[in-house]
């Protein structure tokens, strides 16, 4: 599925779980800065704001009551916004705590469909682990609570485990996949022309595709998404750069460029409400 004609739906990843302010000094940690960078991607043209938790000393954390923290500073300074928590969480958290963003009742939250092994830093050699039977049962709990999951997909492979939640009915339509582009994972794909057009071609029905695109590829290849009726996914978690060895100063700073070139493609970038209609997420 193509998104509506004229429209685009723009996400802010705002801080990951790997990124620092070590490699970036603009990276929000706190729910403070988090929510300061989700009001300033509002403004710049973001309907969604993808969410990681860190604890006080900048680690990744999965407990209910950050994410609670969180949620509430940012609806507390952006109540428009769509906020989507990650289930990615970090290498360091058990497969247990990456899921109790989902206590703390989003509206969307990303479903990883598949396992990824690690090649860099101190975890390398460990498993990214997304078992089926933990992706079904992450998505029966995302259907019970209304909860909209984004279907992170890393390669075209990863499409058996979103047609095996299709198939069961244990995600509701309209469906929504990411195409995750460029991550230095053993089981990833590049971030090119070629492979966005090869993860198109293998989208199920009834399903729209947001893209994700690490370092220098993000500008250019989630452009090339837009143009070809997707979403498009910016922001610090994914790229800490908006030029070669020129550090992005914020994440509305890479919103703001890629809603300007929206505009220059005849998109407009859609509200909060407008991407809630179309994805069909809940609001809260």
């Amino acid at each position: 599925m193509r998104l509506p004609a004229g429209k685009v739906i723009i996400t802010a990843a705002l801080n990951g779980a790997f990124v620092s302010k070590e490699m970036n000094p603009n990276v929000p940690e706190q729910p403070d800065e988090i929510a300061q960078a989700a009001l300033e991607c509002y403004n710049a043209g973001a309907a969604i704001v993808h969410i990681h938790a860190r604890d006080e000393a900048g680690k990744p954390t999965g407990t209910k009551e950050k994410f609670e923290e969180i949620m509430a500073a940012v609806r507390g300074k952006c109540s428009e916004i769509i906020i989507q928590f990650s289930t990615g969480g970090g290498a360091n958290l058990t497969i247990e705590e990456r899921v109790r963003c989902l206590d703390a009742n989003p509206e969307s939250a990303s479903l990883n469909m598949g396992t990824l092994m690690r090649q860099t830093g101190a975890f390398a050699g460990t498993p990214f682990s997304n078992l089926t039977k933990d992706i079904e049962a992450w998505a029966s709990k995302m259907k019970e609570l209304d909860i909209k999951p984004e279907m992170e997909c890393y390669s075209q492979s990863m499409y058996r485990d979103v047609n095996n939640l299709i198939k069961k009915e244990l995600i509701k339509p309209p469906y929504c996949v990411n195409f995750v582009l460029g991550m230095q994972y053993q089981g990833a794909i590049e971030a090119s022309p070629e492979t966005l057009i090869s993860m198109l071609h293998f989208l199920p029905a009834d399903c729209y595709f947001n893209v994700t695109a690490t370092s220098s590829a993000q500008l250019p290849v989630t452009t090339m998404g837009m143009i070809m009726g997707g979403a498009a996914r910016v922001g610090l978690e994914d790229n800490i750069y908006y030029s070669r060895g020129v550090l992005a100063k914020s994440n509305a700073h890479l919103v703001e460029r890629s809603a300007r070139i929206a505009k220059e493609l005849n998109l407009e970038p859609a509200t909060p409400d407008e991407a809630r209609q179309i994805l069909g997420v809940v609001k809260r």
